[in-house]
């Protein structure tokens, strides 16, 4: 299943070009105006979070993932998310708190986004292309060229498998 989802993903187009869907405005945790243009050139994990899911503890693997290739032009983007049971029911405040002080997370953080339903924030919108989010800790990995290369499942574990391989191989391509 992990692997038709990331291969249904890989091949479905964006609603939007790489180049617009970097300029898609977006706020980091601590308020600031930011978008993916900032991350141009970079291999980018975007991954919708939450402090209160079964899947949390992946804050780990993704902070290991960040800091063993951030050299190398990667880096992971967390979008606190509270549509799934939930599980996310902080301000950014107590999130970053939160991740800081019991994952030590050093990775971009953004403020809470909206994942589902209509009115769904436009960066998630053209990552699904059409398709829903099934729950917390879905990630989305986009090449260098801003476009992306796979959607990987909440049970999908940051480190060791099929995400790390294909994040060392986006950061080896030309």
């Amino acid at each position: 299943m992990k692997h038709l989802l990331a291969t249904f993903a890989a091949m479905s187009a964006l609603s939007l070009s790489a180049a617009e869907l970097s300029t898609l405005p977006l706020k980091t945790i601590d308020g600031k105006e930011a978008s993916l243009k900032d991350y141009a050139g970079k291999v980018v994990l975007i991954v919708n979070v939450a402090s209160e899911c079964g899947y949390t503890g992946q804050y780990a693997g993704l902070q290991a993932l960040h800091e063993k290739y951030a050299s190398k032009g990667f880096t992971v983007l967390g979008f606190p998310c509270n549509d799934f049971g939930g599980q996310e029911p902080g301000s950014e405040a107590e999130i970053k708190t939160f991740c800081s002080s019991r994952y030590k997370v050093t990775f971009p953080m953004f403020s809470k986004v909206k994942i589902t339903g209509s009115d769904k924030h436009p960066l998630f919108a053209a990552l699904t292309a059409g398709t829903d989010i099934q729950w917390n800790f879905e990630k989305f990995l986009i090449g260098k060229d801003g476009k992306l290369i796979s959607r990987f499942g909440s049970d999908a574990e940051p480190e060791g498998g099929e995400i790390e391989a294909t994040v060392k191989k986006a950061i080896e391509a030309p």
